[in-house]
């Protein structure tokens, strides 16, 4: 899943002083109220200040239909509550795994304004839409949005989750650049076997001028490869694409690339540049702590391993350099679990999520931390961004750590009252303990959803299923019940009972009967009526004469 980042100057998380630019920090905090929500691929937003979640796993229900939550932490304590969007605002889905950047906008009310393009819907579908946030209205404490879809012109990038956007400035201009990302093949090459299956996109640069509403994409030599859940980071008029995974070879290449991008009175110019020094990493974290210098953490170095350490990455001029620094203490939990989430904060904080224990039984239970890596940055120093993709999607849905968990980057959160916004109704959420795919669905089921993989060609995001019969009806995940793949399709395509491992011996005395066949009777021929024809006797005309006379 991945969760992009941008960066903006706050005071420190619970207004405390912040260490050592040097000391990294961690702490554990409680998840108090809707936790369901917070699972891999939701985004932050922050905006002046205060913090919003966006992005849950369902769609919005009708306690809260927005499905943007303001993000409360006070006291170590984490508490999510609904926002409000005006009237004229569109309706914005919550998209996981989207592209999201913070500009600027031209007027004071329009200060800040988050971009979000692409993403996966709850019918995990790809957007290919583009959004436009911003606060129309802020009272005391509550805070009203305006989201706006932008149509686009000319190159329009294809729908995707895991990629990238971020803001130049070049000569007075702004433009948003979006790279990388997956995307499912072409609907020409679908199958059933197939229908889930992603690629990455292809490694074409689009440049997206929202004044006019014009998009255009560049083919550039040095890129190869396409590439996801990578780090950007942008400064001015120059974008750092550091990492990232091609999928088609199942490498993570340590790459670093330099795009230049001019904005003179004619067409754009966009130039790349391969750099030595770069990290063969995949859905890293990025913290700014300066206005030049930004600490990456975390990440994926190879299938099935997490990438403990830490960078500082320091931006002079065209120049970027890379340095290892000391890691945090990192607890036995982290250090032992599968995948990891987690989302930047804004002056050096990045919350972090991992699954909790009894995770297949309780689908709700993730732990909770805060990682300052110290730093602070002056109000007044323009803001510089960054966006990665860290991969945290639901277990499934890619191959195994694969990236298949999206960190997600954005703001600090700061404290608010309890009264003064409506409570969400976390009752209302599904509960996917019992309706969903992490079941136990027999006493033999090896099916966990912190080490999940796909089994089949045709899943993607959740294990395969099929219903047993007996009794009321239950599902149980084919792979646990040893069905090949074209067994699995043959079965859920014919009109008939399955009975599971566990109940097949009790369905074996069920058999149906046997269809008898009707008796065939022959039809009946409809009866002749047999006409008898006798020849009459000659009459003499003699005879014939009398009588008429």
């Amino acid at each position: 899943m991945w969760f992009s980042i941008s960066f903006f100057f706050f005071s420190d998380i619970d207004g405390t002083m912040m260490q050592s630019p040097d000391i990294m920090s961690l702490q554990m905090i409680s998840a108090i109220n809707h936790s369901s929500l917070i699972q891999p691929g939701f985004s932050l937003l922050n905006f002046d200040g205060q913090v919003f979640f966006f992005g849950q796993k369902g769609w919005p229900k009708r306690s809260c239909p927005t499905g943007v939550f303001l993000l409360d932490l006070k006291k170590n304590e984490l508490k999510l509550k609904p926002a409000f969007f005006s009237k004229d605002s569109c309706y914005l889905p919550p998209l996981r795994y989207p592209a999201v950047c913070a500009v600027r906008g031209r007027t004071e009310s329009e200060k800040c304004q988050y971009v979000i393009h692409g993403g996966k819907t709850p019918n995990n579908e790809l957007s290919d839409k583009i959004y436009v946030m911003s606060i129309v209205c802020k009272p005391s404490k509550k805070i009203t949005f305006k989201c706006t879809e932008k149509e686009l012109v000319g190159d329009v990038p294809e729908a995707r989750y895991g990629h990238t956007i971020n803001t130049v400035h070049s000569r007075g201009k702004s433009m948003s650049v979006i790279f990388g990302g997956r995307s499912y093949i072409p609907v020409g090459q679908r199958t059933t076997e197939k229908w889930n299956s992603v690629v990455d996109c292809m490694p074409h640069v689009f440049l997206v001028d929202f004044e006019f509403g014009c998009c255009t994409s560049y083919i550039l030599p040095e890129l190869q490869d396409g590439l996801s859940f990578h780090v950007s980071i942008a400064r001015n008029d120059t974008i750092y694409i550091l990492g990232g995974h091609s999928l088609e070879n199942n490498i993570r290449p340590p790459n670093l690339y330099r795009l230049k991008i001019d904005l003179p009175l004619g067409s754009p110019s966009v130039s790349c540049t391969i750099l030595p020094g770069g990290i063969s990493v995949s859905s890293a974290l990025v913290t700014q702590t300066g206005d030049k210098e930004f600490v990456m953490v975390g990440g994926y170095q190879c299938d099935n391993q997490k990438r403990m350490f830490c960078n500082t990455i320091t931006l002079e001029d065209n120049n970027i350099e890379i340095v290892e620094r000391e890691t945090p203490d990192w607890t036995p939990d982290i250090k032992h679990c599968k995948i990891w989430f987690g989302s930047d904060m804004g002056n050096g904080a990045i919350l972090l999520g991992i699954p909790g224990d009894n995770k297949q039984l309780i689908s709700d239970a993730n732990y909770f931390y805060i990682l300052r890596c110290g730093g602070a940055r002056d109000e007044e120093e323009e803001a510089a961004q960054t966006c990665s993709q860290t991969s945290t999607e639901d277990p499934g849905d890619s191959t195994p750590f694969e990236d298949s968990e999206e960190f997600c980057f954005s703001a600090e959160a700061n404290s608010f009252d309890d009264d003064d916004i409506d409570t969400y109704n976390e009752d209302d959420e599904e509960d996917e303990s019992e309706t969903g795919y992490w079941i136990t669905c027999s006493a033999n089921c090896d099916i966990d959803i912190n080490t999940w993989v796909p089994f089949y060609s045709t899943e993607l995001n959740k294990p395969a299923m099929i219903y047993c019969s007996n009794g009321d009806g239950h599902w149980v995940h084919a792979q646990c019940m040893d069905l090949s793949e074209g067994m699995l399709i043959r079965l859920s395509e014919a009109n008939i009972k399955y009975f599971c491992n566990e109940h097949v011996d009790l369905a074996r005395g069920l058999q149906t009967p046997k269809k008898v066949l009707p008796v065939k009777k022959q039809p009946m021929k409809p009866l002749r009526r047999k006409t008898s024809m006798k020849i009459a006797t000659p009459v003499k005309k003699s005879f014939l004469r009398r009588l008429f006379e």
